[in-house]
């Protein structure tokens, strides 16, 4: 039921979509794009008014993706998370003074 075309470089194909708005995304696609069934796809639209498709790493997928890079720090989240807030409330203070 789908049609393949190919042009400007470009692949296309058509697939059915649901009356509850379900599709099947082509095996070519999910291959290049990594999405493994079951999981998730991101669809964002682009100033330009382009409907782009993007793989959603799961959470195994992401396991360990932080401890990749080396920690620019070693002060406690706590500790930057208070001292951002309090720069955030200076901010706000300055640019929105209190009738006191």
């Amino acid at each position: 039921m789908s049609k393949s075309e190919r042009s400007d470089n470009s692949e296309k194909e058509v697939v059915a979509v649901t009356k509850h708005g379900q599709a099947t995304i082509p095996k070519r696609f999910r291959e290049k794009l990594g999405i493994e069934a079951p999981g998730k796809v991101l669809f964002r639209e682009t100033e330009g008014g382009e409907v782009i498709v993007e793989h959603v790493r799961s959470p195994g997928e992401m396991r360990g993706f932080a401890a990749r890079s080396e920690a620019s720090t070693d002060r406690p989240a706590t500790e930057i998370l208070q001292e951002k807030r309090e720069q955030d409330r200076e901010e706000r203070d300055a640019q929105f003074p209190s009738e006191e």
